[in-house]
């Protein structure tokens, strides 16, 4: 089953997509954890994407794309993945889409979590308050671009996947266990 979770940046994205790694199996390709990883090996994409990264700012397609194609081709997602934080835009997904097919897969289901803005600016500013481990990006001015830009260019996804039937919209503000019980039902639902 190949599962797309999107939301806001700080919707607890990763945090569910690491419960449906344990829980099913399915590997969590997230682009942001590749491209820093990129960054922290040093390598030219990383080198290349440090900068954009830092101010929030999205990376180039083709190389999401071709970071994407490399990592699915790996044996441990024969029986699918959980993309987390990609597609980011309507192209990605139309690509996301070709990629899979390709390979004679598709996207089974999408997973919005829908979060309110002024909790997710909380949680940063209440991590930085507590000494918490924050990421480079992690402030509250660089989540304010990050939402104007997931607003803009990422929440076209809702009606791309709704035309689609695989959108199903799950409220991200509920305490995480209830998030991943919204999740399993859904899963459920679509295996059915």
């Amino acid at each position: 089953m190949n599962l797309v979770l999107f939301g806001p940046p700080g919707a607890g994205k990763g945090t569910q997509s690491r419960f449906l790694t344990e829980t099913r199996g399915l590997p969590q390709l997230s682009t942001g954890d590749m491209l820093r990883a990129a960054i922290e090996a040093g390598t030219p994409l990383g080198l290349s994407c440090k900068a954009l990264m830092a101010k929030g700012e999205l990376v180039p397609d083709e190389t999401v794309i071709g970071i994407i194609a490399e990592r699915y081709d790996r044996p441990d997602c024969k029986n699918g993945a959980v993309f987390d934080g990609f597609p980011r835009t309507v192209p990605q997904a139309e690509a996301l889409d070709r990629m899979l097919a390709e390979r004679g897969k598709k996207i089974d289901l999408v997973l919005e979590l829908k979060v309110d803005d002024a909790a997710l600016l909380a949680r940063v500013e209440s991590r930085i308050k507590a000494g918490g481990v924050l990421r480079s990006d992690d402030t509250p001015e660089t989540l304010k671009h990050r939402l104007e830009v997931y607003y803009k260019n990422t929440a076209p996804l809702i009606g791309f996947y709704k035309a689609q039937g695989k959108l199903v919209s799950l409220d991200g503000m509920a305490p995480i266990e209830k998030v991943t019980a919204q999740i399993e039902a859904a899963l459920k639902g679509a295996e059915a």
